[in-house]
């Protein structure tokens, strides 16, 4: 039997423990945060200068970013509606993930973010769900939580961003970065530069940043294995979730053949890494209202999906 002190100083203890674990953690946290908040400034600079200078992206812009900051480093301040608007889409996505996580009792990390030396200046960011989810409602609101909560911050980006954007014959398809067109945004050009093919629209910081939205939330929206588009597949019907997943996974590759070799990349880490979804025994079908955001997440990912994302 321990004495009643020492067991004091062992809860004690491991409290601190604990603790000290949890700070860790939130420091790593932030600490990721702040570096994809410095990585996405770095290129909402080489995107500004672009822009003031009614330019089209060149990679070149990329390495010359950096003796241009390191000569005149208040222009970080002309990155920011780039980066903050792109992290803003980013942690909404991610904690429409967590709240959803909290609201079932899920445990779930708070948002990793990855910085990453590339043209938008991450890899996104992601949560860790650290225990099982029982229910298939559970799943599917858990799923369909952060494309929802991104897909509404990207929308008035993307309408301001194109407000703010300009017409320029024919800039879009000129320079080393061409980037594609979803239907989401072809449809606010419509509106806003009426008459206007998307090849003569110069796209303000705000709107690439919007853009890059787009595309995270229809790569994540893809229906297959542990995506979030996986998730919400698999509470719709958790026996076909397997063969969908591959049939999908399988989609990829002649889009990688013939359009964006990137996509046959994607095909790989899906088909090794995340082809396959933990088991949930629930044959609870979904209620009519999460019908119709099932169906209304399928109108999501069609209209932020870009055959050829980034040329």
């Amino acid at each position: 039997m321990v004495p009643r002190s020492s067991t004091d100083g062992l809860r004690t203890a491991f409290s601190f423990q604990e603790t000290s674990i949890s700070v860790s953690r939130l420091a790593l946290h932030v600490f990721l945060l702040g570096l994809s908040l410095f990585t996405t400034t770095i290129v909402g600079v080489v995107m500004a200068q672009s822009f003031q200078a009614n330019r089209p992206l060149e990679l070149d812009q990329y390495v010359n970013v950096f003796p241009l900051l390191e000569a005149r480093p208040w222009l970080l301040l002309e990155g920011l509606p780039y980066s903050l608007t792109l992290m803003t889409i980013l942690l909404a996505h991610e904690l429409g993930h967590y709240f959803a996580c909290r609201y079932y009792g899920i445990d779930a990390s708070l948002p990793y973010f990855l910085p990453a030396p590339t043209q938008i200046g991450t890899f996104g960011a992601f949560i860790r769900i650290r225990s099982p989810i029982y229910t298939r409602r559970a799943l599917f609101d858990v799923g369909i939580a952060g494309p929802l909560a991104g897909f509404v911050l990207l929308l008035p980006a993307m309408a301001i961003g194109l407000a703010y954007s300009r017409v320029i014959p024919g800039i879009a398809e000129q320079g080393d970065l061409i980037f594609g067109v979803p239907f989401i945004e072809r449809l606010m050009e419509w509106v806003i530069f009426p008459g206007r093919a998307a090849a003569d629209i110069s796209l303000h910081p705000v709107a690439r940043a919007a853009w890059v939205g787009t595309l995270a939330t229809a790569l994540n929206l893809l229906p297959i294995g542990q995506l979030d588009g996986g998730h919400i597949v698999y509470s719709f019907t958790a026996t076909k979730h397997k063969l969908l997943s591959r049939l999908f996974v399988l989609a990829l590759v002649p889009l990688g053949i013939f359009y964006w070799r990137a996509w046959l990349v994607w095909a790989a880490l899906l088909f090794f890494f995340a082809l396959r979804h933990p088991v949930i025994f629930d044959i609870t079908p979904l209620d009519r209202k999460r019908v119709g955001l099932g169906v209304l997440a399928a109108v999501i990912f069609l209209l932020t999906f870009t055959v050829v994302p980034i040329h």
